[in-house]
């Protein structure tokens, strides 16, 4: 009797330790469940902190960015109506119309010209004829005298003049009696192209007076291949 007591115990016994080991393994397994989760929104929320941090600095680049775009067109902005003013009060930019200056200068050349410049002769000016602006060499200047000869060989004050700009010489459109006295405040100008310059050798456009000058033609910034100063 005794030895079936003791049997009985020992089945009770060993039943209630499966079954608290049967618990144990359900709480280790639910605090495996816990941690895994835990573990799940720590990394949630590293990622999601990265991907914050991420976000603030491209809000950051994008307000430089946007930023230092401003400034550069402020800045560009503030040169370019400098340029406007430069150039409309001191330095005046024109393009080249035609032919009749060349081979010194061609179509569609632009130009800087100088105002009040002082020039002399063999220099090239810019001025006013008709709404437009023309621009010729200077010849001679208030008092001499001009000779063309019917080779085009150009005499100022009795001295042949070199000009070695010149492909060509030619009399050209000229309806001037000579030798011819250049007016007071006036100047003689004509085209390098001398066989097609409509220039002062006619009484259409005649000498300038420095009331039409635009100003002496100094250097060429179009096309890149032409830069230069202008001789």
């Amino acid at each position: 009797m005794k030895g079936t007591l003791t049997k009985l115990k020992r089945s009770k016994l060993k039943t209630q330790t499966k079954k608290t080991k049967l618990k144990k393994s359900k709480i280790e397994k639910q605090e495996e469940a816990i941690n895994e989760i835990l573990s799940e929104d720590d990394e949630n929320r590293d990622l999601q902190i990265k991907e914050l941090r991420q976000e603030l600095r491209r809000v950051k680049y994008n307000q430089k960015f946007v930023g230092a775009l401003f400034n550069t067109i402020g800045t560009l902005l503030v040169v370019a109506a400098l340029a406007i003013i430069i150039s409309y009060v001191f330095m005046p930019v024109l393009q080249v119309t035609g032919s009749s200056m060349s081979p010194t200068l061609e179509e569609g050349q632009i130009l800087l010209t100088q105002k009040n410049a002082k020039f002399e002769t063999g220099d090239i000016i810019a001025f006013y004829y008709n709404n437009k602006i023309l621009v010729k060499r200077v010849i001679a200047t208030s008092g001499d005298w001009v000779n063309i000869s019917e080779d085009g060989t150009v005499y100022v004050n009795d001295i042949e003049l070199d000009e070695p700009y010149l492909i060509d010489k030619a009399l050209g459109d000229c309806n001037l009696d000579f030798p011819y006295q250049v007016p007071e405040s006036k100047i003689f100008v004509m085209g390098d192209h001398r066989s097609v310059s409509l220039d002062s050798r006619n009484s259409t456009i005649g000498c300038i007076s420095e009331e039409q000058l635009v100003g002496k033609v100094v250097f060429c910034i179009w096309p890149f291949t032409d830069i230069g100063i202008i001789d």
